[in-house]
């Protein structure tokens, strides 16, 4: 089980059968905002769905491919962030995460990304971190810009979404670059 505490009000940990109800009612709260820019709101609609992502997660991290990890705000879940994926012979991790609707604002996602990547490069020795997020959604693109993620591309018309395609935006931090912000 990944379990990583961030600073005394926020930690990441791996989901268990037990959080699939809350992890549900935050999707569905959150549902009208997350659709916009996630595809895979609409096939969430019920609890299984959630068990359903608990387990696929379980088996991603034992397999080494990906960490999908609640976010947890005074002891609540508010979200979801992690690794989409691996690439360990390139050493690369893809960041992605999302945050019910309630709570943002906080600087939550923040703190979870420079976390996350802090623990790419110290604890994973990965040599470099990826982010995509859609062009037009300025709150996603907010926190690699704001952690001094450099903007390495666009790509026209990357993901479908429900009727329509998005172009995405790629952000990218290397090892060498984090650390010398950080010493």
């Amino acid at each position: 089980m990944f379990v990583y505490d961030i600073d005394e009000e926020i930690s990441l940990r791996s989901l268990v059968g037990q959080d699939a109800i809350a992890l549900f009612q935050l999707t569905d709260r959150s549902r009208h905002y997350l659709r916009e820019w996630l595809p895979w709101v609409d096939d969430t609609v019920n609890i299984n769905d959630s068990r359903e992502f608990i387990a696929n997660s379980h088996q991603l991290y034992e397999k080494r491919i990906g960490l999908n990890a609640g976010i947890f705000y005074k002891g609540m879940l508010v979200g979801v962030a992690g690794f989409n994926s691996f690439d360990w012979r390139n050493q690369i991790g893809f960041i992605g995460y999302w945050l019910g609707v309630d709570f943002q604002g906080n600087g939550i996602m923040t703190r979870v990304v420079s976390a996350l990547t802090d623990f790419a490069f110290q604890h994973l020795q990965l040599n470099r971190v990826d982010i995509r997020a859609a062009y037009e959604n300025k709150k996603s693109r907010a926190i690699p810009e704001r952690l001094g993620f450099r903007m390495e591309g666009h790509i026209r018309q990357a993901e479908w979404l429900y009727n329509h395609f998005v172009d995405h935006v790629i952000y990218g931090m290397l090892a060498s670059e984090w650390n010398r912000e950080r010493d």
